[in-house]
């Protein structure tokens, strides 16, 4: 299993969740710590990006990811981000 790690900001989003999204969120963090390559790998502006799609009360979150040193071999998993679909991708960029 991977080291877990969080940029501040998705520290801030997490903790203004309610329970039952940050049940979601856990497994959803656990699944990609158990397996990396669950998550779709992003190109263009967004490449060595990771994002993974689940969902929480009916919605779907998107939940983006990075992995170090590489992704072929990773041995931690930074979390960048984590939002419904609306401006995700934009202010993903700004968090890069």
């Amino acid at each position: 299993m991977l080291t877990i790690l969080a940029v501040p900001s998705f520290t801030r989003i997490s903790k203004k969740l309610h329970k039952t999204e940050k049940l979601d969120l856990e497994v959803a963090m656990k699944a990609v710590a158990a397996d990396p390559t669950v998550g779709e790998e992003k190109k263009g502006d967004l490449s060595g990006m990771f994002v993974y799609k689940y969902y929480s009360n009916k919605q779907q979150v998107l939940l983006s990811y990075h992995l170090q040193p590489s992704k072929f071999n990773p041995e931690s998993v930074t979390f960048l981000s984590i939002g419904s679909h609306e401006n995700f991708y934009v202010n993903l960029k700004l968090i890069k």
